[in-house]
Order: structure tokens, then sequence, then C-alpha cells
């Protein structure tokens, strides 16, 4: 085990956070979403939720400073009148993590889709909120 190290990054997780160079995107996909299937590198992440991750990776992973909006998120689908409370949840976790950019865009779901299937990898949640699916996107740690 290693000191200061959030229980919920797997070496595995890890290891890709570190493989990722600026730009490079990573999905943390709800219990529906089908990560399988469009994960170049697949992350099992079973039992937890996206919040909790969320919190947890931005500990160590710097959102890009050099795009207008580095977090993306799955917009409503036309006929879904509600506002998910996960998405508030977002909000503050994003705030509090003290990076300098924090923008949100939201995408169509065929978008996303297609923007999962060239994300550097998915993470496979278990997270049971609609619309919680996320993507964030690398940026550089200056010196």
């Amino acid at each position: 085990m290693l000191k200061n190290i959030p229980h919920t990054l797997s070496p595995e997780l890890l290891k890709v956070l570190m493989e990722m160079g600026h730009g490079d995107q990573i999905v943390i996909g709800d219990g529906n979403f089908p990560s399988a299937s469009h994960a170049k590198r697949l992350i099992r992440c079973d039992g937890l939720g996206i919040p909790e991750l969320l919190q947890d990776i931005l500990t160590l992973f710097p959102l890009d400073t050099y795009v207008n909006k580095p977090v993306t998120l799955m917009q409503l689908v036309e006929g879904d009148d509600f506002e998910p409370t996960i998405w508030n949840k977002y909000q503050e976790i994003l705030l509090a993590s003290e990076e300098e950019n924090t923008n949100i865009q939201y995408v169509d779901r065929f978008d996303f889709y297609e923007k999962s299937k060239n994300a550097y990898a998915i993470i496979a949640t278990s997270e049971k909120s609609l619309y919680a699916n996320i993507i964030l996107q690398k940026g550089v740690i200056s010196s």
C-alpha cells in the first residue's frame, strides 16, 4: 500500500491516469453505459459510484486549461424533462477540486458515444443515476 492514494483508485486505474498525456480523455461511465463495447481500454470499478471516483481522480488528474470546456456530459434526450441531480454533485466536486478550468459542455447522446470510442480509456462503474456519464480531458502540470 501507498500513502495518500485514495482507496477507490486501483493500480490499473492509476497506471492509466499516469499513461495519459495532455489532451487525452477518460470516460467515467454509469452502470447503463456501454463501456465494454466502446472502450479501447476498460477499467472496471464495480461497486463504486461516479461522484466518489470523480473526487478522488481529481486529486491527481489535472483538467485541460487549453480548451474552453474540459468536462463533457451527455445532454438529456428529447422527452426527458428533468435535470439530473448528479450534475449538481459534479459541480460541487469540480469547484472543490481547485482546478483552474471546470467548464462543462453538454453533447448529444450519440456524439457522447463517439467521443467515448476515441477516449484513452473508459471506467465502468455501478453508478445508478441517470445521465451520470462524464468525460474528463487531461491537462498539464506546470512546474
